[in-house]
């Protein structure tokens, strides 16, 4: 039975909780105010301002020239336009592999300048201490394995990550270092659904897969593509629920040809 989360503040232990009923989890990306709203309305669980920000938002070819002050202002507009959803934010490249000193004062950044409520880092074993030190200052980690694009250099593309044994008995491993660190849950990103099942099944917090099939214990899109805002590439595993950039491309040239042949504004539309 699902639970009404309509008006209930989410917090970290309301998503633990939510694996331990068998409840799925609902994650969506937000960048700017008024969708961050709309979100939150929508009775989305966790809104992520991922550095995705830097495709869909900056044009940027990837994500690895996010910055720490893109974040924070990103975050902080998200901030105050929800009250009920789970905030979480991305800790852009370098903003937390160069120290542990770093880490905790760019996480600190983004939950007490922004109003984060918990960050996301890549990464396996690599950044279990990174994360253990954070989570004992009391910042919320989400952890992210499989394909981490901030690591899309090192993988020579988008591709699919954890095929052979080597790769799926890494990921399952770094899983469970992940969750001994402290991290309360666990994206995983376009790897093979079996693999997803067995991480999932091995794992007491939840995970939330975006390209990992139906056996996760949540889901993350990233907005701009399942309503097909962004339609630069269309990955099999996005769902489009809209086709919002046909939309305006049709209102943006109804309007123009409305303001050359000059009717708009109409007597009705003047004062």
């Amino acid at each position: 039975m699902s639970i009404d989360h309509s008006k209930k503040k989410i917090t970290v232990p309301s998503i633990i909780k939510m694996k331990e009923q068998g409840e799925k989890i609902a994650v969506l990306t937000a960048y700017d105010h008024l969708t961050a709203e709309i979100l939150d309305e929508s009775a989305i669980d966790i809104i992520l301002v991922g550095d995705s920000l830097g495709t869909v938002v900056a044009g940027f070819e990837n994500t690895i020239p996010v910055s720490m002050d893109m974040m924070i202002y990103h975050v902080s507009i998200v901030r105050s336009a929800i009250h009920r959803a789970l905030l979480v934010a991305d800790m852009p490249f370098l903003s937390y592999q160069t120290s542990i000193p770093d880490a905790i004062e760019n996480a600190g950044k983004l939950l007490k300048e922004a109003g984060a409520e918990a960050v996301k880092l890549e990464g396996g074993k690599i950044v279990a201490d990174t994360i253990e030190k954070l989570v004992g200052f009391g910042i919320p980690v989400m952890g992210h394995l499989g394909l981490t694009p901030q690591s899309i250099h090192k993988f020579g593309g988008y591709k699919l990550i954890g095929k052979d044994d080597k790769e799926e008995k890494q990921m399952i491993e770094d899983a469970q270092i992940l969750e001994k660190a402290g991290v309360f849950a666990l994206v995983l990103e376009k790897i093979p659904a079996k693999l997803a099942k067995k991480i999932t099944e091995s794992l007491r917090i939840p995970t939330i897969g975006i390209g990992a099939g139906q056996h996760c214990d949540g889901q993350v899109l990233v907005t701009h593509d399942m309503l097909g805002i962004f339609d630069k590439f269309h990955p099999r595993f996005v769902r489009r629920y809209a086709a919002i950039a046909d939309t305006m491309h049709q209102a943006f040239k109804a309007y123009c040809q409305d303001v050359k042949s000059g009717k708009f504004p109409s007597e009705d539309e003047s004062y």
